[in-house]
């Protein structure tokens, strides 16, 4: 198996930044029945408090389920994934680290 670093590196405008990565559990009741609309007012909403924190945190994409969405995130602690959430009203149920990452290059 092949480790990946906790820290994962992206960039931003031509500087390498490296955090780690976060999954935040958000359960939000009916969230798979969300319009294209309703989801394009919650992405805007989470774009603009992302802006206004600045580059210390990171939205890579979301997985919506049928009560629960989940973020992927860059961002330097735990407390800076609650901040966002806290700014833009939304849950943020639970916040896991990513230790490491498999697919099915994993397998050889």
């Amino acid at each position: 198996m092949i480790a990946i670093p906790t820290n994962i590196c992206y960039h931003d405008d031509a500087v390498e930044v490296v955090m780690p990565e976060y999954v935040i559990e958000r359960e939000i009741p009916g969230a798979g029945n969300l319009s294209d609309a309703e989801l394009q007012e919650i992405a805007r909403k989470s774009v603009g408090v992302l802006n206004d924190m600045g580059p210390k945190i990171k939205w890579l994409h979301s997985y919506v389920t049928g009560d629960k969405v989940y973020c992927v995130y860059f961002a330097p602690d735990e407390e800076t994934i609650r901040e966002h959430g806290r700014r833009g009203g939304f849950p943020v149920n639970r916040v896991s680290a990513v230790r490491r990452m498999i697919d099915p290059s994993t397998a050889g």
